[in-house]
């Protein structure tokens, strides 16, 4: 068997049934094996860099292995963006470049980049050496990115090895680690600390939906009494409309979130790394009862100094803490009417930019109107900027895998790629990609994409003309006029450009208006872009809800 054909059908073996790449000369041959074959496809982008993040979006939204496929320098390093954000998420994905022949390495060969470049944006960065080794390691590879905590793997093909016909080895027969269990005692610990607290609350971040433990979080939740107050990246893995939800943990977190959080006597940080963004550099203030539970012994102790810590799999130390939960008295008391009073709290600060029902309206009012026509099973996926930061204090979520968001690297540009991959990975669940004017220009050629492959996705796009997150900052501590990053003059025209890539397109612009046409653009058929104005000169999410 050719060395290509091996390679496509190790993907499959390993049930992934979609690549994500542009091709080029170097790919033909794994191109020419998928094109054989009916069980995996490739689908085709137009930017390297929305390459990783399509990958991305498809195993944020389906909890699997994601692949990918690049010629080597220039695809290679454009995908570096969406491996970065990948690992940052721990998100699974295998990412194939086609490196330079070896013979030649070191010869300044068209394209060729040390393979060492890549170190950096990857959980591990494998080069095949030899032609017999490459299934061995491409499955080495695969393991290496679904071991907990998993990431992206980037494994360098040579480009004259998939031609070849070669005896290959075998991989060797070896399962993913299995989740860390935590130890009995530190569950003992965390549990006496809980138990006795009369105000818990709970930290829920991004590894609860790695360890598919919502349902787990779900449960302590309910046994403590306790608020959940999920980080940016774990929006979601809690419902934002259950009764104990207090609020998001994010760059829009407000005076009330954190006067929550600092009357608490007690805290549970489970699948988070307390990074800056979420604690505000560190500022918001955290029970000394700390328990913190992650996968990264490193996180402990990074910007709080916990009480418990425990270095194991979210999903198993949650079950673990219930049961151990269940054998004790629970002092906490109050805690739903607490979440219900700090939400009101949000709610009454949101009323006066809910009420702009005028076009241009806020962020806010055109979000709440957004998520009243998207159906409730829908996979939405965000983007990062303004839009995003309103998203995660505005836009209710309820489900761990229907909302894709990115984290700590927060690249604009990766909403409408990773709703590609979300719809890809969830054929049968209807697709949203919520994103800024400022973000879509990092991306719109994927318009083309999603047109080109038929994928039935809505692409909300709020209009602004402006980077108004940077344009609020820029005239308010750098004495820059109003708009400084703004294009009013030069308004760009969503619906001529959406519908020269084959788009539908819609526009709406008052509350009512968008949940009508959100919906309808939903029930149409194939791909459709909403264009929604809104006022370039709000006040942005971190400010307004800390006045």
């Amino acid at each position: 068997m050719r060395i290509s054909e091996a390679v496509i059908e190790r993907l499959v073996a390993n049930e992934i049934d979609t690549l994500f790449g542009i091709p080029g000369k170097q790919t033909l041959p794994l191109n020419e094996a998928i094109s054989e074959r009916t069980d995996i496809e490739f689908i085709m982008a137009r930017h390297e860099t929305a390459v990783s993040h399509q990958a991305w979006g498809y195993a944020e939204s389906s909890g699997g292995l994601a692949a990918t496929v690049v010629i080597p320098g220039p695809g290679d390093m454009n995908a570096m963006n969406g491996l970065k954000n990948a690992k940052n998420d721990c998100t699974p994905l295998v990412h194939m470049a086609v490196e330079t022949d070896p013979d030649i390495r070191g010869g300044d060969g068209i394209h060729e980049t040390p393979p060492n470049t890549y170190d950096n944006v990857v959980k591990e960065n494998v080069t095949v050496e030899t032609p017999q080794s490459t299934i061995a390691e491409l499955q080495r590879a695969i393991d290496i990115a679904l071991t907990p905590p998993k990431g992206p793997v980037r494994v360098g093909i040579p480009k004259n090895f998939l031609p070849m016909d070669a005896s290959l080895a075998d991989p060797a027969e070896t399962d993913p680690h299995s989740p860390a269990t935590p130890a009995d005692d530190s569950v003992g610990d965390a549990a006496a600390l809980l138990a006795v607290a009369e105000r818990p609350i709970i930290v829920a971040g991004g590894g609860v939906r790695a360890a598919d433990a919502s349902s787990e979080l779900v449960a302590v939740a309910e046994r403590l009494g306790a608020p959940v107050f999920p980080t940016y990246k774990g929006k979601a893995v809690f419902p934002d409309d259950h009764d104990l939800f207090g609020g998001v943990l994010c760059g829009g977190t407000g005076t009330a979130v954190k006067e929550h959080i600092a009357t608490a006597d007690a805290a549970l940080g489970v699948g988070t790394d307390f990074d800056a963004v979420s604690m505000h550099h560190w500022e918001i203030d955290v029970p000394d009862d700390l328990v913190h539970v992650t996968l990264d012994a490193a996180d402990i102790g990074t910007g709080y100094d916990p009480a418990v810590g425990i270095v194991a799999d979210a999903g198993r130390t949650l079950a673990a803490l219930d049961t151990e939960l269940a054998e004790r008295s629970i002092a906490a008391t109050g805690g739903r009417e607490r979440a219900r009073e700090t939400r009101a709290a949000v709610d009454r600060r949101l009323a006066d930019l809910r009420a702009v029902d005028e076009s241009p309206i806020t962020s806010v009012s055109a979000l709440e109107a957004v998520r009243d026509g998207v159906p409730r099973d829908a996979v939405v996926t965000a983007d990062a900027g303004g839009s995003r930061i309103w998203a995660l204090v505005a836009f209710e979520t309820y489900a761990p895998r229907d909302y894709v968001n990115p984290g700590s690297w927060a690249t604009m540009g990766s909403s409408l790629p990773s709703a590609i991959g979300a719809k890809a990975a969830n054929p049968d669940q209807p697709v949203v990609a919520l994103v800024g004017d400022g973000g879509l220009m990092m991306c719109v050629h994927e318009l083309h994409t999603l047109a080109d492959e038929a994928l039935d996705v809505t692409v909300v796009v709020f209009t602004n003309s402006d980077y108004a997150i940077i344009s609020e900052d820029a005239e308010r501590n750098y004495r820059m006029d109003e708009g400084e990053y703004g294009w009013q003059d030069v308004p760009l025209e969503f619906d001529a450009i959406a519908s020269g890539m084959g788009l539908e397109t819609m526009r709406a612009a008052t509350p009512t208006e968008i949940t009508e046409t959100v919906a309808a653009a939903i029930d149409s058929d194939g791909p459709t872009l909403v264009e929604i104005p809104t006022d370039p000169y709000e006040p942005q999410a971190s400010v307004w809800l800390n006045d």
